[in-house]
């Protein structure tokens, strides 16, 4: 049996499936905080005959954690995080890691993001603010002052390094493993007046994806060939009985 057709089919599949990671991440290339997706793709081999074969895997689909660009606005209420360090959110669906720090403080005082999910504290606690109490100031180590006092602290988390990201909503992730709270405020923190992009670099994407297009497309002709082989082969062998 041809190996060519196989092997071509199994390339087809994991470039289907890099070039729908690679749509999602051009199409949120301006996505405040989106963490863009990755496939790593992996070879196994078929030794069912005689030549070995390398197949290409469907591939793993994993969320990159590479930091975004940061914008200063001069909004107070606008969030960024250097480091490896991530807000915390509260869903519906349970707690929610994010790097899209734009906030919005309701009229009950809840520090929200645009969509109205309560950003939390290290205790995981939503937070308080006094609506009528003017402006807040918020610290490297996400204590919020508000007038004369300290009324709060934003929340910093930071994942293990084997943590596994799963996407939740548009910017943000959820670890399969528990973030714990960050500790160490030199490695990161929060800058007010800030928000971090997308970390999608949109040239390098619409590169990758004129590539994956040019390699389809020879995966392609590869098939169409190796099917008029065997046609061919069959028709020469019933000629010939």
């Amino acid at each position: 049996m041809q190996s060519a057709l196989p092997i071509a089919l199994s390339a087809q599949v994991a470039m289907e499936k890099r070039l729908e990671t690679i749509s999602n991440n051009i199409a949120n290339s301006r996505t405040a905080g989106f963490r863009a997706e990755e496939v790593k793709f992996e070879t196994f081999l078929s030794e069912a005959s005689a030549n070995p074969s390398a197949f290409v895997s469907k591939g793993e689909t994993y969320i990159s954690t590479k930091v975004g660009e940061l914008t200063q606005t001069g909004n107070p209420l606008d969030m960024a995080v250097t480091g490896n360090a991530w807000f915390a959110i509260q869903t519906p669906n349970g707690t929610v890691y994010t790097r899209d720090g734009r906030m919005r403080i309701n009229e009950e005082g809840q520090v929200q993001t645009l969509n109205g999910e309560s950003f939390l504290d290290a205790g995981g606690a939503p937070i308080l603010v006094d609506p009528a109490g003017g402006g807040i100031s918020v610290a490297r180590d996400g204590m919020i002052t508000q007038g004369r006092g300290q009324i709060g602290a934003i929340g910093l988390f930071e994942m293990a390094a084997n943590a596994k990201l799963q996407r939740a909503g548009t910017s943000g992730v959820v670890p399969d493993v528990a973030a714990t709270p960050v500790l160490d405020f030199n490695a990161a923190g929060v800058m007010q007046g800030f928000t971090e992009g997308s970390n999608v670099n949109p040239v390098l994407e619409i590169t990758r994806l004129i590539a994956v297009q040019r390699a389809f497309e020879s995966a392609a002709n590869l098939i169409t060939k190796s099917e008029g082989s065997l046609d061919e082969a069959v028709k020469t062998l019933g000629a010939t009985s």
